[in-house]
């Protein structure tokens, strides 16, 4: 049973209730910050290395990358890289934010773009990062990283792959995903686009794991949340990724108000970026809802193909930059671990 779908759980785990109706997060009160609490006793995230309690998971980053390839699913396959390489390149990175005080990442590359849980297993005992892995599939670009068989079977059949994946492991591997990821076209909502969303609501149901989606439309993401609801899939059980990328606040507020996360992530050390991400996280202050949001950087990308990886974007511009500025425009150190602890840990809470 998912901790998303158990009002009695949730209400259990909080000192008041609320109605997800009514815009607020798995049973958090709408709100800027939380007040001192503890996580739910049984609610997990699963790593790659297992899963662990909500408490464990410590400040996180949502929304990173190690490695991906852009050659398409048709060719994709880790022959393409030294996986030993792979570590020494990126290793240095993540042991850069654990000294920095993170404790988790959330690895967000899907299936058929250099997904590896195997390299993602060995940084993350080598670092002693919690690092969070994925089920799902991307969409986006007309289904060039999608396998043949997401344009054959039914959203019943791709469910099934996704589920299996999360009871047995990915691959030839025990390991299992922490969330469902996908990717929707941002103009013309296919088909294909509608199967994928079906496919993540049936294995939510299935696991309890929540539903990340890479939208970068306003329209798309409310048919995503339109067919979530209509599969009865608790919106807290839902993510809005790169929901930066929308200018029009409008789609913001409804999503929002009906009850799902909202991601700003792609922090980095521009000026514009910056500033860009202070005025999202005003907003959201404004309208009393920093408890539905994740911040993160969408850095990293080792690229395959490209001598040594080709540029590696560090995973440093929150720490170092953004949260300075944060608290230059009146941001507490509560409401800062509300962004970077509380909020993640329940987003991507499972039972």
């Amino acid at each position: 049973m998912a901790i998303k779908s158990t009002p009695i759980i949730l209400c259990l785990c909080l000192l008041w209730v609320c109605s997800l109706q009514t815009g607020c997060v798995k049973g958090y009160k709408q709100g800027n910050t939380y007040p001192k609490l503890e996580f739910p006793p049984d609610a997990k995230i699963m790593t790659v290395l297992g899963p662990i309690p909500l408490d464990s998971l410590g400040r996180t980053l949502p929304h990173e990358h190690i490695l991906v390839d852009f050659i398409g699913a048709k060719q994709v396959h880790p022959g393409r890289y030294n996986q030993d390489s792979v570590i020494g390149r990126v290793k240095p990175f993540l042991i850069q934010i654990k000294e920095m005080g993170f404790d988790a990442l959330f690895e967000c590359t899907p299936s058929y773009l250099g997904k590896d849980v195997e390299l993602l297993r060995s940084l993350s005992r080598e670092t002693d990062l919690n690092i969070i892995s994925n089920t799902g599939y991307y969409g986006t670009r007309k289904g060039f990283f999608l396998p043949d068989h997401a344009f054959e079977e039914s959203a019943e059949q791709l469910a099934q792959r996704w589920i299996e994946e999360f009871n047995n492991g990915i691959g030839k591997t025990e390991i299992k995903p922490g969330f469902i990821k996908i990717s929707v076209n941002p103009i013309t909502f296919t088909d294909v686009d509608r199967k994928l969303v079906q496919a993540a609501a049936l294995t939510h149901h299935e696991t309890g794991l929540t539903i990340g989606s890479h939208t970068t439309s306003g329209p798309s993401v409310l048919q995503i949340i339109d067919i979530l609801e209509e599969m009865d899939v608790p919106l807290s059980s839902f993510i809005w990724i790169h929901a930066q990328t929308v200018a029009d606040t409008s789609y913001h507020e409804e999503v929002v108000k009906r009850g799902a996360w909202i991601e700003f992530d792609h922090v980095s050390d521009k000026k514009e970026s910056l500033n860009s991400h202070l005025s999202w996280i005003m907003k959201m202050k404004s309208w009393g809802r920093l408890n539905q949001v994740l911040i993160s950087h969408d850095a990293g990308w080792y690229h395959v193909g490209e001598p040594n990886g080709g540029e590696f974007r560090p995973f440093t511009s929150i720490h170092q930059k953004f949260i300075p500025l944060l608290k230059a425009n009146g941001f507490t150190d509560q409401t800062i671990d509300t962004l970077l602890i509380y909020n993640p840990a329940i987003a991507f809470a499972y039972n």
